[in-house]
C-alpha cells in the first residue's frame, strides 16, 4: 500500500505541474491589463509603470510563471482586484461553505442511488426496476435551477418550511444551517443519484451474473449474503469512479444552484469574478479546484483496493 501510494504522488506531480502551466497560461490570454485595472480610472502612467514592475508584468512569461509558481508554493494566490483581499483568503472563506454543500448532496446521491441501483438490478425487468429507471430518467433530465425554483415556490413560498435562500454557518445555528442548506443539497443531490443508479443497476447486472455469485448461492447463502457481500463489493471500482468525479464536480462549486439559493460558495466566488474581470481570483479557484479533482483520484485508487482485495497485489 505504502509502494502504491508513493508511485502514485510520483506520478502526480507532473499532472500538478502541468495543471499549473496550463492554469497561468490561459489567464495570459485573457483581455486586459490587470495593472490598468488596478491603476483605477485616471490609470497614471507612473501608477501603472509601477505595478507593472510589483507584478512582475514587464519580465517574460517563464519568469511571470516562476514569480507565480513560487507564491503559490508559499500559499499567495495572488490578490483580488475587485475586494484588495488576498485570493487565499476568499477562497479559505468561500471553500468551507462548497464543501458542506457538496458532502451533503453526495451523501444524498448516496442514500438514493446506490440502493435504487441494486434494487433495480436484482429485480430486473419487474415494476421496481421500470420505477428505478423511471426516477433515474427524471434526475438526468430535470434541469437543476428549475428544480430549485420549484422547491422554493413549495417548500418555501408555500409551506413556509424552509429558508428560501441565504446561508448560515454551522457554527452559530445548526439547526438554521441545515434548513438553509436542504433544498441546494437535494437539487444536487438528486441529478447525481440519478447517474450514480444508472451506474449502479448496469455493474451489478454484470457481477449477478458472474460465476462466483452462482457458487454463492448454490452454497445456499442468503440472497442479501450474495448481493451486498458478494456482487455489490466486486461491483464498486466503475461506481467509486464514478462518485469521485461527481464529487470533483461538486466541490468545483455548483454555479446555477448556489446563484438559485444565494449560497456564498465557490460557484458565485467564481461568477462574481468573471463579471468583475477578477482574473486573479478566477485563477485561484480553478488550480484550488483542479488540485482537488487530483486528490479525489487519488483516494479513488486507495478506495479501489479497499474494496476489492486482488488489487493490492
Amino acid at each position: 500500500m505504502g509502494a502504491f501510494l508513493l508511485r502514485r504522488l510520483a506520478g502526480l506531480l507532473p499532472t500538478l505541474v502541468f495543471v499549473s502551466m496550463l492554469i497561468f497560461g490561459l489567464q495570459q490570454l485573457l483581455p486586459g491589463d490587470p495593472a490598468k485595472i488596478l491603476a483605477g480610472e485616471e490609470q497614471d502612467p507612473s501608477v501603472v509603470a509601477y505595478l507593472h514592475h510589483k507584478l512582475h508584468l514587464d519580465e517574460p512569461l517563464p519568469v511571470r510563471y516562476a514569480w507565480w509558481l513560487k507564491g503559490v508554493l508559499h500559499g499567495d494566490l495572488g490578490e483580488s482586484v475587485r475586494n484588495q483581499q488576498p485570493v487565499a483568503a476568499l477562497v479559505a472563506q468561500k471553500l468551507p461553505v462548497t464543501i458542506e454543500l457538496a458532502l451533503l448532496a453526495f451523501a444524498i446521491a448516496l442514500a438514493i442511488g446506490i440502493p435504487a441501483g441494486i434494487v433495480a438490478a436484482v429485480g430486473r425487468g419487474t415494476g421496481w426496476d421500470a420505477l428505478a429507471n423511471a426516477l433515474a430518467l427524471w434526475g438526468i433530465s430535470t434541469p437543476n435551477f428549475w428544480l430549485g425554483i420549484l422547491m422554493i415556490l413549495l417548500f418555501s413560498v408555500q409551506l413556509h418550511w424552509l429558508p428560501a435562500s441565504g446561508y448560515v454557518s454551522p457554527f452559530e445555528d445548526l439547526g438554521a444551517n441545515l434548513a438553509a442548506m436542504a433544498m441546494p443539497a437535494f437539487v444536487l443531490g438528486n441529478a447525481i443519484a440519478a447517474v450514480l443508479m444508472r451506474h449502479t443497476r448496469s455493474a451489478m447486472l454484470q457481477v449477478l451474473s458472474a460465476d462466483y455469485v452462482r457458487t454463492a448461492r448454490a452454497k445456499g447463502l442468503s440472497e442479501p449474503v450474495v448481493v451486498l457481500k458478494h456482487a455489490l463489493r466486486n461491483a464498486l471500482t466503475p461506481i467509486i469512479t464514478l462518485g469521485a468525479l461527481e464529487l470533483g464536480t461538486l466541490l468545483s462549486g455548483a454555479v446555477l444552484t448556489e446563484q438559485v439559493f444565494s449560497i456564498p460558495g465557490f460557484g458565485k466566488l467564481v461568477v462574481d469574478a468573471v463579471f468583475n474581470r477578477d482574473y486573479a481570483v478566477v485563477q485561484g479557484v480553478v488550480l484550488v479546484t483542479a488540485t482537488a479533482y487530483i486528490a479525489l483520484n487519488l483516494l479513488a485508487d486507495l478506495a479501489y483496493m479497499a474494496a476489492n482485495p486482488r488489487l493490492r497485489g
